[in-house]
């Protein structure tokens, strides 16, 4: 299971420029129109619904005014007395691989107000017309063949790209083991033992200890590209 994902560094893009100064961004927020069918014959006095039109809503952006964006949210003043859509992205942190792409018009926008002790506000709402895109981009994790290791392992099942978990066998006499992973990219993170470290792909890892005879330890191979979300490898390493 992955780890939850912090929101913090989220960005919204309007016209392909990154907002500045934001601190909240509430996102997409689908609802679906029920439409009465109800009959004199409909069953056990019960009103029926069928789906109708769906609405992608509003969404709404608040931060501190920043005028020197001047292709942010001045841009985005202009746009508004201008009625102008534009496409703006959603886009959160690079570990949920996850982004909302949409157009829309802007429906409210405010500079201020200026209260004596605070920052001055900025904030504005883009009514999304038409459907949005949701979509997450996943690292595309170790080719194939993508790991070796030493030692004598034994690797069931047979190594594929989307296969995530294995056990590796290791026969009599061996303690100690390295693991060789490929990547066409990323970052590989080997973790074993409680130490985690990074790997170069095609390089072999530092040494790694097995447990006690008979024993199993778990080792997790992580490949994350850049604004993708992690591709995630377990195995299950186990002594003779």
């Amino acid at each position: 299971m992955p780890s939850p994902t912090h929101a913090f560094g989220t960005t919204f893009t309007w016209n392909s420029v990154v907002v500045a100064g934001l601190t909240a961004i509430n996102g997409i927020e689908l609802s679906v129109d029920m439409v009465d069918v109800t009959t004199h014959q409909s069953s056990n006095n019960y009103r029926e619904f069928i789906p109708g039109l769906l609405d992608s809503g509003e969404i709404t952006i608040e931060g501190q005014f920043d005028y020197t964006d001047t292709t942010g949210q001045v841009a985005m003043v202009t746009d508004a007395n201008a009625r102008t859509s534009r496409t703006s992205v959603i886009t959160f942190p690079a570990a949920s691989g996850s982004t909302w792409t949409f157009t829309g018009y802007i429906s409210k926008i405010k500079v201020g107000d200026a209260p004596i002790d605070n920052k001055l506000p900025f904030t504005a709402s883009i009514k999304a017309t038409g459907k949005p895109t949701f979509a997450i981009a996943t690292s595309a994790g170790l080719t194939t063949p993508f790991f070796t290791v030493n030692g004598s392992g034994v690797i069931a099942p047979t190594a594929a790209q989307a296969t995530l978990e294995y056990a590796i066998n290791w026969l009599t006499g061996v303690s100690t083991f390295t693991i060789t992973p490929t990547a066409t990219a990323g970052v590989i993170v080997v973790t074993a033992n409680g130490v985690s470290q990074t790997v170069i792909t095609g390089n072999a890892s530092s040494t790694i200890a097995l447990g006690a005879a008979g024993s199993m330890i778990n080792m997790t191979v992580v490949v994350t590209e850049t604004n993708k979300a992690p591709k995630n490898y377990l195995m299950h390493c186990i002594r003779a």
